[in-house]
């Protein structure tokens, strides 16, 4: 029976991503569809990214399937070829990460943003906590492309809704977008629908990083009784990519978060956050070096120098230790995505002014 999952420890597999010569692309796609056995269509489809080289995270349910992802250049068409045998991905649009941020080396401006295949079975290809048996996601809202964004936005009547993170508003986000503070996407679903009740009948442009999150938002909005919702097509990233194609005016200001490698692409020449330690411009998003904490935060240069990248003076004595002093701390911690508190006050003061 063919292996279907990773037995490689991250440290090697980090190590052999970056000793390859060739270029890779990182994209992200995703599909709602219908899939009858999600753990045999998950299997299948490892194999076969397996086989192609592909790293990435990808989550596969019932209702679909969500793709981040990079793929060796010299088998991208291949990839490509791979996806249009499955029915409901033939065609299906992929977005092509934009321009990496100046500041990230070479080796991951070459693409190396994942180092390992992970493909999930998940209950939701998004966690959404909709528990109604009457949400119909094939009733979703109208898709608008970058020109229909620019021209819409245009009109002061237009409410623009950022569908993403705290963490992921507070480095970039279009100019006039409303900011739905939570930091899940579940807890801004009911959310959306309370701030906007007073606007059922307003055009309301739903966006996010990929158009996964945007997407299944306009379907609840619609659920929930509002008229003229739309949602940009292949989000901010594929907006990025045909702003530069078309030559259009830019609305995003400051950098997209991604959840690679990488953390940010730069779409917007603004700097419109602070560094979480001294306050100076930034944009640059971080995990503690700490492995113990791994907190995700804003760190400039200059802190980035004087704490060793750690978020504390704490963390910076921790990871001075030897090597055993710290797997010794690091025993029984788990971490998910831990937040800094700057960010985390930003949002609890926007929820208080509600």
């Amino acid at each position: 029976m063919a292996l279907l999952h990773n037995r490689v420890s991250q440290k090697e597999l980090k190590k052999l991503l970056f000793e390859e010569k060739e270029p890779r692309v990182t994209l992200s796609f995703y599909k709602y569809a219908s899939i009858d056995d999600p753990q045999a269509f998950r299997d299948e489809f490892y194999k076969n990214l397996n086989e192609l080289k592909a790293f990435g995270r990808i989550y596969v349910a019932h209702e679909g399937i969500n793709a981040q992802m990079s793929v060796p250049a010299p088998n991208f068409e291949k990839f490509k070829e791979y996806l249009d045998t499955i029915s409901f991905l033939k065609d299906v649009r992929l977005n092509i990460a934009v321009d990496y941020d100046a500041r990230l080396n070479d080796e991951v401006g070459q693409g190396k943003s994942f180092w390992v295949l992970k493909v999930k079975v998940r209950n939701k290809i998004v966690a959404d906590g909709i528990t109604d048996p009457a949400f119909d996601m094939s009733k979703k809202g109208k898709y608008v492309d970058a020109d229909s964004f620019n021209k819409l936005t245009a009109d002061p009547d237009t409410i623009v809704v950022d569908m993403r993170n705290h963490y992921e508003y507070e480095v970039g986000h279009f100019v006039n977008a409303i900011e739905i503070p939570s930091d899940t996407f579940r807890q801004q679903l009911p959310m959306a629908v309370s701030m906007l009740e007073e606007k059922k009948d307003k055009n309301i442009i739903m966006y996010c990083t990929g158009g996964i999150r945007c997407e299944k938002a306009s379907a609840y909005m619609l659920h929930n009784g509002f008229k003229n919702v739309y949602h940009l097509e292949g989000g901010i990233i594929q907006y990025a990519n045909k702003i530069k194609e078309e030559k259009l005016p830019n609305k995003f200001l400051g950098k997209n978060f991604v959840f690679d490698g990488r953390l940010g692409e730069k779409i917007g020449d603004e700097i419109i956050s602070h560094c979480h330690q001294c306050g100076a411009p930034c944009d640059t998003h971080t995990n503690c070096a700490n492995e113990a904490c791994h907190l995700l935060f804003i760190q400039c240069e200059s802190c980035a120098a004087k704490y060793e990248g750690c978020c504390s003076e704490e963390c910076q004595s921790v990871n001075q230790l030897s090597e055993e002093e710290k797997k010794e701390k690091r025993k029984g911690i788990k971490n998910g995505i831990m937040i800094f508190n700057k960010s985390r006050e930003r949002m609890n003061g926007l929820m208080e002014k509600k």
